[in-house]
């Protein structure tokens, strides 16, 4: 037999879902995500754009005897082979020593063909490099270049040929531990910080509407909020459950290069992992929508929505922060206080279960974040109650003069 409380909470948490997601505002909720990332890629290609446009026309500029030009091109070669990417450094443009190498150099500055980064000249052991403001790591370059290239004349021709093979690491890293931990830590901050205002304003467009009024005077006003929180998590459970899927698939659409990079992430706790961070998820979603609930009931206008809001999500800032060095820092007193607080325990904890493989430890924290969302939810409707229902209980001097 359901106990009456949880029935009229379930009641309410149905009737607050079918709302929320039977609406085509919610499919364009769902793909949010999707137009953040279009918006930060189309702004990141263009600036990349914009960028290149600027470094394609620079180059680095060697003046040398004709005879020497292959020898250069051949170290340069090997020299660009260190960077993950070619244009790491600007191309390099040859040109032959005509007569005054020194004018030629300076030249080289001033001219409308190319836009020249630095300029390397004279003989290959004792080389002049001249070079923009700015530039220092393409005069170094030049530099390093003319070193390499009186090597492989040294070296009459002989060069190694090296064999190169990709080995995994079977034992787990500390620095992927530490990495899984931060990720952790982001994930559930952030899909958290996406999700839980939406309690905020469906609160307030209900107390607005002298809604939630009605089913405090139905139902006991603490079945009221604790149905809309579970309504609310209903909704943040299929938008978790939809991109989940996707990020989950995600790393057998990766490069094998990228893919490597991804198995490199390691936790302490091993295969239970994904259950520790779904369930710290839900506690730190129901911990910060109950207090978003509490907003919502007090504030009547959008204005005192933003209001009452702001510092809460500075205080939510706050506990991320704290959390994070604790990921970075599981042996730390930070760490500890993260994981007793309540509001950072969610993180802090998903942050443990990637360092530390002790599964005890979890079992306490879920109990002690499900108690402080009891207590949160208890307040939030004690302070609607009197401040908004005015049905308080009477103080003990209004008491006595009754009783008299």
């Amino acid at each position: 037999m359901i106990p009456r409380f949880l029935r009229h909470a379930l009641t309410i948490a149905r009737r607050d879902l079918k709302a929320t997601v039977m609406t085509p505002t919610f499919l364009l909720f769902l793909l949010s995500p999707l137009l953040m990332i279009g918006f930060g890629v189309i702004g990141g290609l263009s600036g990349q754009a914009a960028g290149a446009a600027g470094e394609a026309r620079q180059v680095i500029v060697a003046i040398a005897p004709a005879r020497q030009h292959e020898a250069l091109r051949t170290a340069d070669r090997e020299l660009r082979s260190v960077f993950t990417r070619d244009s790491a450094r600007p191309k390099l443009h040859l040109e032959a020593s005509q007569g005054d190498a020194v004018r030629q150099a300076r030249a080289a500055f001033g001219s409308d063909a190319i836009e020249a980064a630095a300029v390397l000249y004279g003989p290959l052991d004792r080389p002049t490099v001249l070079r923009r403001a700015g530039a220092e790591a393409e005069g170094r370059y030049l530099a390093a270049l003319a070193a390499q290239t009186l090597r492989a004349e040294h070296a009459g021709g002989i060069r190694s040929t090296p064999h190169f093979e990709t080995v995994t690491r079977e034992a787990p890293t500390v620095s992927g531990r530490g990495q899984a931990a931060y990720f952790s830590t982001f994930a559930i901050f952030l899909v958290t910080l996406m999700l839980s205002g939406q309690a905020v304003g469906a609160m307030a467009e209900e107390r607005s509407n002298k809604v939630i009024e009605i089913l405090a005077a139905a139902v006991p006003l603490e079945s009221v909020f604790f149905g809309k929180l579970l309504g609310a998590f209903g909704s943040a459970l299929l938008f978790v459950a939809f991109w989940g899927t996707l990020v989950a698939n995600l790393p057998k659409l990766l490069p094998a290069g990228m893919a490597g990079i991804v198995s490199d992430l390691s936790v302490a706790v091993g295969p239970i992992f994904p259950l520790l961070l779904v369930g710290y998820f839900v506690m730190a979603y129901l911990l910060q929508s109950a207090v978003f609930l509490g907003v919502g009931s007090l504030a009547s206008t959008q204005r005192e929505i933003q209001m009452l809001s702001l510092p809460i999500t500075i205080f939510q800032f706050a506990m991320f922060g704290m959390a994070s060095y604790a990921a970075g820092n599981p042996d730390s007193w930070v760490a500890t206080a993260a994981q007793i607080v309540p509001f950072s325990s969610p993180m802090a904890m998903a942050a443990r279960a990637a360092n530390a493989p002790e599964l005890w430890p979890h079992a306490l924290a879920f109990a002690w974040q499900a108690l402080w969302v009891a207590i949160t939810l208890s307040i939030a409707a004690r302070l609607f109650r009197r401040g908004v229902l005015k049905s308080g209980s009477p103080k003990r001097g209004k008491k006595v003069a009754l009783q008299g």
